[in-house]
């Protein structure tokens, strides 16, 4: 058996209801699980470093005035994560601010991480037990302060300069063993191959290529955003069939599972 696992990135209290409800109304209808990195309290000017602001700000509603918005505010995307259980909450920063967690203020990065755990109860929405950072930029304070609040780590890579040190010895075993997910003191650490849905990346090969890495792994993170599909406000109408397409793929395969992060904390589910 093969196990996926859908990452969508960003959704923030400015994200509308009918984006995700077009993206994802295949995959909620196959019982597939849909990790929504959740951003808590988001930032409404945040910009990229050419000064642009961030795509799932252009991409989301006007924001009324407020520097930060947290996700509770917005009740009606509460009320439909809510009302479809299949959406799986993940903690994805706090501001989302430019490299957040990359820094050296331990107290600063515990004080953002249980500010945003605060906001996702407040809304009703638990208490995420996976988190992701920003841009997947994490210092070896922030990894640290990660690892004593949550069970999961997802993110695109880990450097040995930005481990702590007791980690050293099973992140090396990990890397001469070629092994793309790990465990360290009870944490999961688990890697993804890059946004394989990307409108960044080639259409005509994208689909094959999910299927290749999902072949080669035994479990596979495919991370995405939901405001690549609706860039500048406009469907992508070839780019959402793609994502229809992998819904397909995944539920057409016998030897391959839609799972959670969760899923991989509760049922002990096989990383490599």
């Amino acid at each position: 058996m093969r196990y996926v696992i859908i990452r969508d990135d960003d959704t923030n209290a400015l994200t509308p209801v009918d984006c995700l409800e077009k993206l994802y109304r295949p995959f909620l209808e196959r019982g597939f699980p849909v990790n929504l990195a959740t951003i808590p309290n988001v930032r409404t000017d945040v910009k990229t470093p050419g000064g642009e602001y961030e795509g799932f700000l252009r991409a989301g509603k006007t924001a009324p005035g407020a520097a930060t918005l947290p996700i509770g505010s917005n009740s009606n995307l509460v009320a439909y994560l809510k009302e479809n259980p299949e959406y799986r909450i993940v903690h994805h920063g706090w501001q989302h601010d430019y490299f957040e967690f990359d820094r050296s203020d331990a107290a600063e990065i515990a004080r953002r991480l249980d500010a945003g755990r605060a906001e996702f109860r407040k809304a009703g929405l638990g208490a995420p037990r996976t988190f992701v950072a920003p841009y997947d930029k994490l210092s070896r304070e922030a990894i640290q302060e990660v690892a004593k609040r949550f069970r999961v780590l997802s993110t695109g890579w880990y450097e040995l300069r930005r481990l702590p040190a007791t980690w050293w010895p099973p992140y090396l075993i990990k890397r001469a063993t070629d092994r793309p997910h790990w465990r360290v003191n009870g944490t999961v650490l688990l890697t993804h191959p890059g946004c394989l849905l990307s409108c960044q990346r080639p259409y005509a090969q994208m689909l094959e290529s999910i299927r290749n890495t999902v072949a080669q792994q035994r479990l596979t993170v495919l991370v995405t955003h939901w405001w690549e599909y609706f860039r500048n406000g406009t469907p992508d109408v070839e780019f959402i069939n793609i994502l229809h397409e992998t819904a397909e793929f995944l539920e057409s395969d016998p030897e391959v599972r839609v799972i959670s992060f969760d899923d991989v904390i509760d049922s002990g589910v096989e990383l490599n």
